[in-house]
């Protein structure tokens, strides 16, 4: 009998015009799994193949006609009889073909039952691809489309859950089975692989211990085998849940840490194929019980049916051992209880596992156009059944508002009933209180009608928030824990630039909340609630920080927000570790005081030493200085000591800005309250600066110096408080009405509010009493019996006074940093203290006598930094006609002493640059140099000659056309040549400095005198002290001066040195004028002034040098080709220059041309193209 073919059955017309014509199938479509059918009749069985069973289930209707094909199919296979059995491949073949997707599904799933998987269903189902829905595409015309068209793609991770088969079925009552059955098959599949999956890694994970090491062990039994990989996972897994569950977060912290490679939030982590033990805890109130359990067989993580647990396991055991102790009676009870948990759990995953599945089958109808009326009856059946098997997740405290009748379903719901003891009682209170009543219609419409009538309201309450929506809480625990839910939803959908306005409502959750768990969560929120907060975000973060620290306590502060700022330690945004920073200030009030002395110092120690950002470091400052302002263990003064000096040599200005506004004050006053200020703080700094003096014979580290008196300096205003609480008069000290207030003046201008006097004290009416007292008994009663300011004055001052006459005079900023130090020193102490006891001292060092200079050596007082800082830091403290009289007479006195004597005039120099800085002494220091100018001793007039060039600059050009340019002219006019000669530079510093024309024609003529009187053209010094001030000035003066006045005489000077016959004297003049003409090289000089001088100039010096200094010859001589080469360059530009001024000028003319003959054309556009048409 012929072969027949049972599915020879056209579904269309279409397809049975195109059959016929279709010769051999040898191609198999991509999203068949399987190979096609031999060539020949492509439904014959293949020789091997096995005597097919027809395994087609008559008990479901396929969607669109895949019943009909069925039965198609199961009758043909019986008119064949025996001899013709179709191969179950063929079946499942012609099913995809014909896209009866859900009928080839059951089969794949029977002939899984059955044992005999078939590789083309298995790979068809498990490709992703088969299932993929383009949208917004039309099919390729080759493409073959099922009668359903192109399949839908839901958004799921796995593959039949993609299918959306109620758009296309006929049969609207059966879409919401058909898609419950296909997704609860992904589900079960998707199980399978997960505990495959587990059962490998605990499989690999068990045989990780060698071989030869079990053998060993085996052997001397005696020794304990050690821990294994996995045992080792989970006891990490349940000492760091211990830790957790008892507040021990930051230990917790470091254990997690130090095992990185472990995921503490999830067990499945670990790869046990079994579930979670029980805690620490219980596992040490057990004991070494060895009771046999079930959950050992069980796999909570996976998910387990009922039937799959040992269905009599609570009558095993116990039946036969009557006799039981009451203690492991007690653990069978336990088990039990576990299992029950177990079970209620697994419910609960699966009522939530139903809620999505509905949620997504109303989804789906939500998307055709209209929906059928049996669907509606369908859900209004199913959905009081779901949502009552759903148990609350808040334990009951919640007024449903789903309606009365749906509220009673749910409490007489068997799962209502069954939820676990822990809820009982919250149910209870929520049943007991009265149930508000409604007005209800006198209608007699059916349940099932009316609820499917309330279904058009569209109520969503299947989701997470439409459930949240649903309920509304009855008290304060239920609205934290409704807040704890949501916010975690609500904040990554606000705008970054509006969060800070979640910030009450996450810190009032985290305050009130019940679960640490979930405060962690919100508190964690808080500190990455903003990507990069700015300075108002993070004020507002850190207000809400100290306010609920305030509210619950140094316990829970340290517990759970110092465990949050530990986590951004190293976070990539300084906005964030500057979060960091600062919370660790405003929270140093409210934490242990242990905590604070430990932890958060080592946590912003660490912070200033590895931040590399300056705010971050500053921030670091300020904490610390907050941190130093609450510490009360004065065993970490050293720690706080090298702080301070850590952060003193930070690179950062603002850094330093920071330590001396905060941390140097805040440091002082512990060290105020420890009594070491005087002690212990201060002499440490000198010790150091002494030190540093000591070892910088070779060159002192300036950098250094300026740190540590930087930071004495800070010290005065604590170290003054210090004398006035420690006063013999402190006690009688009161604030009255009448007392006068203080001066504005009296105290320098504190760099900040802590370095405040009044701040320091306490008041300023107290200060005010406490200055009145102070003066009265500097003035009338002495010293005696005030030991602090004994040793200010006996010890601390003669110390300070020693270090000064060792630095060096001639570095201006050590000089300028004493002379501020004290300043500040001699003006907080006050005007008597600075008369009566500084000054004194100075005086008897500094003894204005010729015995007191040492001109040989040039080491006496007057020579070294004491004359300077004594001048600029001490008498110019106040500022009353006395006073300044005072500082007149002593420069004049020292001027003199040093000319006299012949000493280095470098003291001086230092006093004058320092003075002459403030245009306020300029007044004074021109009065001190006419004393010099009048004086009878040409050494004195010299000195003074010389110390206007260090004046002039910064003075205004009125006080230098009247007083110094007639002061250096009367000088001139003497008879003394040195005396002449000292005012050059003075004459050259009004060139390079004034701009008056009339001023400076007469110090031209002034210099001209010098250059061109023939009682100078012999005076070697003259020439060589003009050409120096020529070299020094030429570049910064007037541009025509330096061309008609500079390089003529500096031509002139070079041309006369050739024919000079004293080689020292030519060498000389040859080296200055070099440096002049190598300064002056880099001016912009003229053509003519570069050919005419300036060239001729270099060409003279060039001859002196070959001849004295072969070296200076060189670069002589590569200047003068550059020189050239400048003049022909710009000769060539000028020329080129010439060039373009001319075709300039020709176009010029060609455009003149071509407009004229434009503007003689008419507006026609012919005409117009015809003017660029080419002449022929």
């Amino acid at each position: 009998m012929a072969s027949v073919n049972p599915f020879d059955v056209s579904d269309s017309e279409e397809e049975a015009e195109r059959r016929p014509n279709e010769t051999v199938d040898t191609e198999r479509r991509p999203s068949e799994g399987a190979p096609g059918p031999p060539p020949g009749n492509p439904f014959s069985p293949p020789a091997d193949a096995e005597p097919p069973t027809l395994l087609l289930s008559g008990n479901r209707t396929s969607p669109s006609g895949e019943g009909t094909a069925a039965s198609a199919v199961a009758t043909s296979a019986m008119a064949g009889g025996a001899e013709t059995r179709v191969s179950v491949d063929l079946i499942a073949a012609q099913l995809l073909r014909d896209q009866y997707i859900l009928t080839a599904l059951e089969f794949h799933t029977e002939l899984l039952e059955a044992g005999r998987e078939l590789p083309r269903l298995r790979d068809y189902f498990s490709n992703p691809g088969n299932f993929e829905r383009q949208s917004g595409t039309p099919p390729a015309k080759d493409q073959a489309l099922g009668p359903g068209g192109p399949l839908n793609r839901v958004g799921s991770i796995s593959t039949l859950d993609s299918l959306d088969f109620a758009r296309y079925s006929d049969d609207g009552n059966r879409e919401s089975d058909e898609r419950v059955a296909v997704l609860e098959f992904e589900l079960r599949k998707a199980r399978e692989t997960i505990q495959a999956l587990r059962a490998n890694l605990t499989q690999a994970a068990e045989s990780e211990v060698a071989s030869q090491e079990r053998k060993n062990f085996k052997s001397s039994p005696e020794i304990q085998e050690p821990i294994r990989p996995l045992e080792k996972r989970a006891l990490n897994f349940l000492v760091n849940e211990y830790l957790l569950k008892n507040e021990y977060k930051l230990s917790s912290i470091t254990f997690s840490d130090e095992n990185d490679d472990q995921d503490f939030e999830l067990w499945d982590d670990v790869g046990l194929n079994i579930p979670k033990p029980p805690d620490l805890l219980q596992l040490y109130r057990n004991g070494g019980s060895t009771l046999s359990s079930p959950r050992d067989k069980v796999d909570a993580s996976v998910g387990v049916a009922f039937g799959d647990l040992p269905g009599n396991c609570t009558g095993r055991e116990p039946l036969k051992k009557p006799d039981l102790s009451q203690q492991q009676q007690s653990e069978v009870v336990q088990e039990l209880e576990y299992q029950l948990n177990l079970l209620n759990s697994e419910k609960q995953s699966l009522a939530e596992q139903i809620k999505k599945l509905q949620s997504e089958i109303q989804t789906l109808k939500k998307s055709v156009s209209s929906p059928h009326p049996a669907s509606l009856e369908l859900r209004s059946q199913n959905s009081p059944n779901l949502s009552s098997s759903v148990p609350s997740l808040d334990n009951g405290q919640y007024l449903d508002i789903r309606g009365v009748s749906e509220a009673e379903n749910d409490l007489a719901s068997p799962a209502a009933q069954n939820t676990s003891q822990p809820q009982q009682p919250t149910c209870n209170k929520v049943t007991g209180q009265p149930r508000v009543q409604f007005d209800q219609p006198n209608r007699k419409l059916s349940p099932a009608f009316q609820q499917a009538l309330l279904s058009f309201c569209r109520m969503c309450s299947e989701s997470r928030l439409g459930a949240e929506v649903s309920r509304i809480a009855d008290s304060e625990e239920s609205v934290m824990l409704m807040l704890g839910r949501c916010l975690p939803h609500i904040v990554p959908n606000v705008l970054l630039a509006k969060r800070e306005e979640l910030i009450p409502l996450i810190l009032c959750t985290a305050c009130l909340h019940p679960e640490p768990k979930e405060r962690d969560q919100l508190l964690h929120i808080l500190f990455n609630l903003i990507k990069r907060p700015d300075d108002e975000q993070r004020q507002m973060i850190l207000t809400g920080c100290v306010a609920f620290a305030r509210h619950v306590g140094p316990t829970r502060v340290e517990a759970e927000l110092l465990p949050q700022c530990w986590e951004q330690i190293n976070h990539k945004y300084p906005e964030r570790r500057l979060l960091v920073a600062e919370a660790c200030g405003a929270l140093a009030p409210y934490l242990p005081k242990e905590i604070r002395s430990s932890l958060v110092l080592s946590m912003l120690q660490q912070m200033l030493t590895e931040d590399k950002a300056d705010m971050v470091r500053e921030a670091v400052v300020k904490s610390l200085g907050i941190i130093m302002g609450y510490i009360d263990d004065s065993d970490k003064y050293a720690q706080g000591f090298e702080l301070m000096l850590l952060s003193l040599g930070d690179p950062s200005e603002r850094v330093v800005n920071a330590v001396h506004q905060v941390f140097i004050p805040a440091f002082a006053a512990w060290t105020t309250e420890l009594g070491t200020l005087h002690t212990a703080l201060i002499p440490s700094l000198l010790a150091r600066i002494e030190k540093l003096l000591t070892q910088g014979e070779h060159g002192l580290d300036e950098h250094k110096l300026h740190v540590f008196l930087s930071a004495l300096q800070s010290l005065i205003p604590p170290l003054f408080a210090v004398v006035l609480q420690n006063a013999p008069f402190t006690s009688r000290a009161k604030p009255h009405e009448d007392i006068p207030s203080i001066e504005v003046t009296r105290f320098p201008r504190p760099a900040s509010p802590l370095q405040d006097m009044a701040i320091i004290i306490g008041s300023r009416e107290l200060l005010s009493s406490l200055l009145l007292l102070y003066d009265h008994q500097l003035e009338h009663e002495g010293t005696t019996g005030w030991e602090s300011l004994l040793w200010v004055v006996n010890q601390l001052l003669p110390q300070l006074i020693d270090i000064v006459g060792r630095i060096n005079v001639t570095s201006s900023t050590c000089v300028h940093e004493f002379s501020r130090f004290f300043w500040r020193f001699c003006r907080t102490f006050g005007k008597i203290f600075t008369n009566t006891k500084v000054k004194p001292q100075f005086q008897e060092i500094l003894r204005l006598s010729e015995e007191n200079v040492d001109a040989s050596a040039g080491n006496g007082i007057l020579t070294k930094a004491t004359v300077p800082i004594y001048a600029t830091g001490v008498l110019t403290c106040y500022n009353q006609e006395e006073d300044r009289k005072l500082l007149v007479g002593f420069l004049e006195d020292v001027m003199t002493t040093l000319s006299l004597s012949h000493a280095p005039l470098d003291s001086l120099k230092a006093s004058f640059v320092e003075l002459g800085a403030n245009p306020v002494y300029h007044e004074l220091l021109l009065t001190v140099l006419w004393y010099g100018v009048v004086h009878t001793s040409a050494l004195v007039r010299c000195t003074a000659a010389r110390m206007f060039e260090l004046v002039l600059r910064g003075m205004s050009e009125a006080l230098v056309d009247r007083r110094a340019a007639p002061a250096l002219i009367t000088l001139c006019s003497g008879p003394e040549l040195s005396v002449r000669i000292a005012t050059i530079p003075a004459f050259g510093t009004i060139m390079e400095t004034v701009t008056q024309k009339e001023l400076l024609e007469r110090v031209k003529m002034q210099l001209a005198s010098f250059l061109e009187d023939p009682q100078y053209q012999d005076q070697h010094s003259l020439h060589m002290e003009i050409i120096r001030t020529f070299g020094r000035v030429g570049p910064n003066a007037e541009p025509r001066f330096r061309d008609d006045f500079v390089l003529p005489h500096l031509h002139k000077l070079a041309l006369a040195n050739n024919s000079q016959t004293v080689e020292s004297k030519r060498i000389d003049i040859a080296i200055h004028l070099f440096e002049a003409y190598s300064a002056l090289s880099c001016c912009f000089i003229s053509e003519e002034v570069m050919v005419n001088h300036f060239l001729p100039g270099l060409r003279c010096l060039h001859a002196d040098m070959e001849q004295l200094s072969p070296e200076h010859e060189v670069i002589l001589g590569s200047m003068i080709k550059e020189c050239e080469i400048k003049v022909e360059n710009r000769g060539i530009s000028d020329a080129q220059g010439s060039i373009s001024i001319a075709s300039s000028l020709v176009g010029e003319d060609a455009k003149t041309k071509f407009l004229s003959k434009m503007g003689q054309l008419t507006t026609s556009g012919a005409m117009l193209a015809n003017v660029f048409q080419r002449k022929k």
